[in-house]
């Protein structure tokens, strides 16, 4: 049997040639998720956390032309946002949409529809942006 350490191994190997078993733990990847604001919605894209830079204007752009048929109007703000404690430091590089209450459905059932069709339109702008941007580095 093979031993390492890989991106798809479950087990580790110790400097002493013992093995040591870790539970299998999936992690969820969340690019998008929607809060409720005293504003109305706010879709908030962690665009850094997957694509390790900012996102462009000329993409914040693209990502508007996805939302308006669906909203009707949105705000879009591409943000880097430092979080600090003491001995620690986190950036982040984030993008938020927030649309007017008046485009918001009451009904429970509609607003969960409209919240999903934002979060899965904003899930695929990031996707896309981040499979083109790695495409032109490649290439390189």
């Amino acid at each position: 049997m093979r031993s390492g350490r890989s991106a798809g191994s479950h087990a580790r190997v110790r400097p002493g040639g013992s093995r040591l078993y870790g539970l299998q733990m999936q992690v969820e990847e969340t690019i998008a998720f929607v809060t409720d604001e005293p504003t109305g919605l706010e879709i908030r894209i962690n665009f850094g956390v997957f694509a390790g830079r900012d996102a462009t204007s000329a993409e914040l752009e693209e990502l508007g032309k996805l939302l308006v048929p669906e909203a009707g109007e949105v705000s879009i703000v591409g943000e880097e946002r430092h979080d600090m404690a003491e001995g620690s430091e986190v950036v982040l590089h984030q993008v938020r949409v927030a649309v007017v209450p008046e485009r918001v459905p009451e009904d429970l059932a509609e607003r969960r529809a409209f919240c999903e069709r934002l979060v899965g339109l904003a899930e695929i702008w990031a996707r896309q942006c981040i499979n083109e941007r790695r495409a032109e580095i490649t290439e390189l």
